[in-house]
């Protein structure tokens, strides 16, 4: 019989569900309890084991039980509380949501993933923290041009002036990670052949959307987020959202597509197709993302760079 497991993690302890025997325990988010929970798990031969993603408090959780040699998968929240809402569970408890955690498992046959490697991961640390600089520095700008005081002006060019060079060094450690892999760097050189596609969207894509070029166009666009759904109710059909997926790559890919709009012959063309034929231009850039998301996708697969006649 198959055996599933659901974790809940918090900052100080960690709900456990096991199915289909309805078993449940706790342990401590300490060293001695992962140890237990490692040596307990280890006993029941789970087919998977599910931890929902918490900000990070997983990641400790995660390391050690795929150290032990366990099959563990880290779900999304969103996924789990949407689960919970369809089975009528609406709480928002711990135990309730460990049991959920086992069941969307089992009802949804998850795999196995393997852990990014350390490397891997202080690439995706770099690039998030990147980000947050840039968003710094953004809402830095915003106030400075809300402000006449002289004073607090100087103040916000000294505090920009530091995060300029905070971010140059952060471009110099990404640019080591991503230049000192041959594989890394080889796949930076192939996004970027893309018109619209710089070093900063590449290696993001590289550090956030490692499945690229593994997933055929219509999955890969579901992850991102940039698959469309439509709200619907018996015969009514309303509008197409897009949303969900990995908001930073999405965010990524919308500043690469308005590039790729302009400077981009292919995607202009296929843009302003779209406009002529009385799109909303938001609509159109949405779109282009997706066509640009699907290019960039069958690159990676097939490891050639870009052709203006193949795309």
């Amino acid at each position: 019989m198959d055996v599933f497991v659901g974790i809940d993690v918090a900052k100080d302890r960690l709900d456990v569900a096991v199915r289909p025997s309805g078993e449940s325990f706790v342990v401590a988010r300490t060293g001695a309890g992962i140890s237990e929970l490692t040596t307990k798990l280890t006993t029941l031969s789970a087919q998977i084991i599910a931890i929902e993603a918490t900000g990070g408090f997983e990641t400790v959780v995660a390391a050690a039980l795929a150290a032990a040699q366990l099959p563990i998968v880290v779900v999304n929240p969103a996924q789990i509380r949407a689960f919970a809402q369809a089975l009528g569970k609406r709480a928002k408890t711990d135990p309730i949501d460990a049991a959920v955690i086992a069941h969307f498992v089992e009802a949804t046959k998850a795999q196995p993933r393997p852990l990014p490697d350390e490397t891997m991961r202080l690439l995706t640390d770099l690039v998030t923290r990147r980000r947050q600089i840039v968003e710094m520095m953004a809402a830095e700008g915003q106030r400075e041009r809300r402000l006449t005081d002289k004073r607090l002006r100087k103040s916000i060019l000294r505090l920009r002036k530091a995060l300029e060079k905070e971010l140059a060094e952060i471009d110099g450690e990404i640019d080591d990670h991503v230049r000192g892999s041959p594989v890394w760097a080889a796949k930076e050189d192939l996004l970027a052949s893309v018109p619209g596609i710089g070093p900063v969207i590449a290696r993001t894509l590289i550090a956030q959307l490692p499945e690229l070029g593994s997933l055929d166009r219509r999955k890969i666009a579901a992850l991102v987020g940039l698959a469309p759904w439509t709200r619907q109710s018996g015969q009514w059909r309303g509008k197409s959202f897009i949303g969900g997926g990995r908001k930073s790559v999405r965010s990524a890919l919308f500043i690469a597509a308005m590039v790729a709009s302009r400077y981009n012959p292919v995607l202009k063309r296929f843009r302003d197709k779209l406009v002529s034929a009385g799109k909303p231009k938001l609509v159109a850039l949405i779109a282009v993302a997706r066509k640009l998301l699907t290019i960039l996708n069958a690159i990676v697969r097939d490891k050639r760079p870009w052709q203006p006649q193949s795309a």
